[in-house]
């Protein structure tokens, strides 16, 4: 190298000051400090939610920015999770866990208003694969919360599992179940004559989308998609037994942490414990607006009117499991 091709030289030459060159390298040894503890969080984060997209990641790492002194935008963050090849895949594996049964019930949740939690639930299947052969996972799902509400996973897609969900979810509930809405699709579980006895005898009004139309129970096949897609329940366990920690343990966290969009990234936890306190003294579910009738998405179609926005929150909560009178086990048969 040329001696006398020195830093002020070279400066001189690009029309800067070396004061200036020496800024510009601080500036850039501080950004990729900061980069690198950005990596170190989101790396923690995703040790509970491994798939969880960058919105979700920008919402939760707003705390740590402001700690840190760290400004970082949606855009940037997305930059530096694409840069290191972090950025979420998604891969779909469809397999048909709904058989239809002959009874048909009418769709309630066409006119109903949503204001509160355990007004309407909505009920389905999915199943989880392992070395041993394939478990069925069934889900009652809080649809103004979100809120996953009772769960049993079994190796049959007979009408048992489904019960057992729906049952831990009434213990949940404290049994205060009557007028509730149960919405599912036309699964020979939820059409079964004994599964459509026991929504009778307590008081539950079963409701169901239209055949074939996924569109119909939406929230309730999302929620299956979250759990397979952010929570990694859409892997090959080894056994039985390595499944069922991984359910549970994604279903905790699944109500209690991940925040979700519709929810104004609040939890469905959350969402939950709040609305309990906002609807303790209003019925249960409110009559139809006969003066303005709803409008339907297509025959059949689900159009919900929250009678309260859902906005976030950040008060102090129980956990998903508190309170449940039964908790949910695994049965082999």
């Amino acid at each position: 190298m040329n001696p006398s091709l020195t830093k002020t030289v070279i400066c001189d030459w690009y029309g800067i000051s070396r004061q200036a060159h020496n800024q510009m390298k601080l500036r850039r040894l501080r950004r990729a400090l900061l980069e690198a503890l950005v990596l170190s969080r989101i790396l923690e984060i995703r040790q509970e939610l491994p798939k969880v997209g960058v919105r979700k990641l920008h919402h939760l790492l707003q705390d740590f920015y402001q700690e840190h002194g760290i400004s970082m935008g949606r855009d940037r963050l997305f930059a530096l999770l694409r840069a290191h090849g972090l950025l979420v895949r998604i891969k779909r594996k469809p397999t048909r866990t709904t058989f239809p049964g002959g009874v048909r019930s009418e769709n309630l949740l066409v006119s109903v208003t949503i204001s509160g939690p355990n007004q309407v639930w909505v009920a389905d299947i999915t199943y989880i694969a392992t070395e041993e052969g394939y478990l069925y996972l069934a889900l009652v799902t809080d649809l103004y919360s979100r809120k996953i509400m009772g769960w049993d996973l079994s190796n049959s897609l007979s009408l048992e599992g489904a019960l057992r969900a729906m049952q831990r979810a009434m213990a949940h509930a404290g049994g205060k179940v009557q007028g509730l809405i149960h919405h599912s699709d036309h699964g020979v579980q939820y059409t079964s004559r004994e599964y459509l006895a026991m929504l009778q005898q307590t008081g539950v009004r079963p409701s169901m989308g239209a055949v074939g139309n996924a569109y119909d129970n939406a929230v309730a096949e999302r929620v299956n998609g979250i759990l397979k897609l952010e929570f990694l329940l859409d892997q090959r366990f080894p056994d039985a037994a390595t499944a069922y920690r991984a359910v549970a343990d994604a279903i905790r966290l699944y109500n209690t942490r991940r925040p979700h969009l519709s929810l104004d990234y609040a939890t469905p936890a959350e969402v939950y414990a709040r609305g309990l306190q906002q609807t303790a003294a209003q019925p249960a579910i409110a009559e139809p607006d006969q003066k303005e009738p709803s409008q339907s998405r297509g025959e059949g179609g689900v159009c919900l009117r929250l009678a309260k926005p859902l906005t976030g929150s950040s008060f102090l909560i129980q956990s998903a499991q508190a309170g449940c009178a039964t908790a949910p086990h695994l049965f082999l048969w």
